[in-house]
């Protein structure tokens, strides 16, 4: 459905994002009316990432009953929703989150044309396979861009069909490259070689200008040439020098940035031809395929099952949910998956899949809720570059080793169950009594403050979390800093979190601080403090905190875990000390 792009923006409240995503971008996006079904922990971060971003609107489509296992990952649901249709429990929450976007719970209606064709935008969450190919076929033919993805233990999937022609008016957000010429050849293709302490920051494909080149008679002027690199101080251009003067002196390269046109498969035809996938893990080049094989197999067993999702570590259901994924290999030749594949390492994964998927992890959730909500607003704004048109990701190496028992995966009807069944009961006790130290309440500090709770980190006897922030919120914030609302503008950063995740989990031990951690707070985090705790999640926005509380991990030999972001960029680092790199071995490079 189209629609006329917003003419007023708040910037006060968007400030950040403008940065990032331009007012053209954000206009687009305040016109786009989103539908999202599927209100699991998945699709409720999906929900809040784009109610957050701007769009005009989300409707929530989801009459499946709230149980247990939904509490590890849905944030807005709670005991008191057990039984109630996860849409409408969490559509009023939903809604809190930014006053200019029309939040609507709609379950009664059929997901028929007329029903879709509402959307600019449809996102499937954890739908049985059958239905994501119909929606997709309506989706499709009726130029709505779609995006269907999935979660199940430590392991998730995105796909993304955008039609036959979506158009990207800014493939990476980056500034326009430019710098000075140093040598043009008299060749077909002609070599263009800039001064050799400038890299030209180029890819192939991109589109440039030659402005002011001395020679050549001409034959550069006011042209657009076609790029492909040779290597970083290099690039040849789409154009015929040979019969022109030599190049002499002076010019720039000024890179120009053209609209490009991509077309989709599909979902049906990508099932059997998906490309190249894009990969989350080099060392895990092989998984993707497999677990395109494994996906399928999984829905092919539950079509045969009503629906329903293997038993928690039932390996009689895994060997058949692996026999399913090497039929689905053998009908996808493109996959290049022979029976060898699903022998060793290969039935490991997908075994593991089986007898992982009831659980939705909220740390899962996150991942690949940021990732499903950025391609909604990639269809939203014209943005960057979608994903083209798979994307698979797993943490395999985190489930225990042997599996646990049949009793330790069972579910005992609480709010961990999720969990539970990925990691089993001896796991879920050592989290719960974890110790963990937050530095830095803001956007990142939010969502492990939220993982922590949902994950019931800090929960047990031996338990806590201790948070320090000592910025106060304002009105910039609520865009991205989502357990804040307008009422909390001038309060704490800490304490507002503090507040905000004992609403999610009111078991967590929460401990709050308002202070900075550096030099001149030693005698509040001193010995006593760094020795009671067992690791540091770093969320700060400054490097010279992350060098001084990476060196206090060092020195206490604590673990830590070191994020940050830049626009639509982030990083991660896993540091444990005297066994990994920590973060002040290498600087952060200069942001020009």
């Amino acid at each position: 459905m189209a629609s006329e792009p917003a003419s007023e923006i708040d910037e006060g409240l968007y400030s950040r994002q403008l940065y990032v995503m331009g007012r053209e971008g954000q206009a687009k996006m305040a016109a786009s009316n989103v539908l999202i079904v599927g209100l699991n922990g998945l699709g409720v971060e999906i929900a809040k990432n784009v109610i957050l971003a701007g769009v005009k609107s989300v409707t929530l489509w989801d009459p499946t009953p709230t149980t247990w296992l939904d509490l590890s990952a849905q944030f807005y649901l709670s005991e008191s929703d057990l039984g109630a249709p996860r849409a409408q429990a969490s559509v009023a929450r939903l809604a809190e989150l930014n006053p200019y976007v029309a939040v609507a719970a709609r379950s009664g209606e059929a997901l028929s044309v007329e029903f879709l064709g509402e959307f600019s935008t449809v996102v499937m969450v954890n739908a049985p396979l059958e239905t994501q190919l119909e929606v997709n076929d309506l989706c499709h033919t009726s130029n709505i861009c779609f995006v269907a993805c999935e979660v199940g233990g430590v392991f998730g999937s995105v796909f993304c069909d955008f039609g036959d022609a979506h158009t990207v008016t800014d493939k990476n957000g980056e500034p326009n490259a430019s710098c000075l010429v140093a040598a043009i050849t008299q060749a077909n293709p002609a070599l263009v070689t800039v001064l050799d302490d400038t890299r030209h920051n180029l890819e192939s494909g991109d589109c440039v200008t030659l402005d002011g080149a001395g020679g050549m008679e001409g034959t550069l002027t006011g042209r657009t040439f076609t790029v492909k690199v040779v290597d970083p101080y290099s690039f040849e251009i789409d154009c015929d020098t040979t019969a022109a003067g030599p190049y002499t002196t002076g010019g720039y390269m000024n890179q120009v940035k053209v609209p490009e046109t991509m077309k989709f498969k599909p979902l049906r035809s990508s099932l059997a031809d998906p490309g190249d996938f894009l990969l989350s893990d080099f060392a895990k080049f092989d998984h993707p395929p497999l677990l395109h094989a494994a996906f399928q197999g999984l829905h092919a067993w539950k079509a045969k099952h009503g629906g329903a999702l293997p038993i928690p570590g039932d390996e009689q259901a895994a060997l058949q949910v692996l026999e399913e994924a090497k039929k689905a290999a053998a009908q996808c030749s493109a996959l290049g998956l022979g029976p060898d594949a699903f022998e060793g390492k290969g039935a490991d994964l997908v075994k593991a899949l089986s007898q992982t998927a009831a659980g939705v992890l909220g740390s899962m959730c996150a991942l690949l809720g940021g990732v499903a909500g950025q391609e909604v607003l990639k269809a939203s704004s014209g943005k960057f570059t979608p994903i083209n048109q798979w994307f698979y990701f797993d943490a395999v190496e985190c489930l225990p080793s042997p599996r646990p028992s049949a009793e330790q995966v069972t579910p005992m009807g609480c709010r961990y169950d999720s969990q539970l069944v990925v990691f089993g009961r001896e796991v879920h006790a050592r989290i719960c009594d974890l110790r963990y130290f937050v530095v830095g309440a803001g956007a990142i500090g939010c969502e492990m403050v939220k993982n922590f709770a949902l994950m019931g980190l800090g929960c047990g006897p031996e338990g806590q979390v201790i948070i320090t922030d000592m910025d106060t919120i304002e009105r910039s914030n609520l865009s991205r800093q989502f357990l804040f609302r307008s009422s909390d503008i001038g309060r704490s950063k800490a304490a507002a979190a503090s507040s905000a995740a004992l609403a999610l989990n009111p078991n967590l031990n929460l401990t709050t601080h308002e202070s900075r951690v550096g030099p001149e707070t030693e005698g509040l985090f001193g010995d006593v403090f760094w020795e009671g705790i067992d690791g540091v999640a770093n969320a700060l926005d400054n490097i010279e905190a992350r060098l001084y509380v990476d060196q206090r991990c060092l020195f206490y030999q604590k673990p830590l875990l070191e994020s940050g972001t830049l626009g639509t960029k982030g990083n991660t680092q896993v540091v444990a000390p005297f066994l990994t790199e920590n973060y002040g071995a290498t600087r952060d490079r200069p942001k020009n």
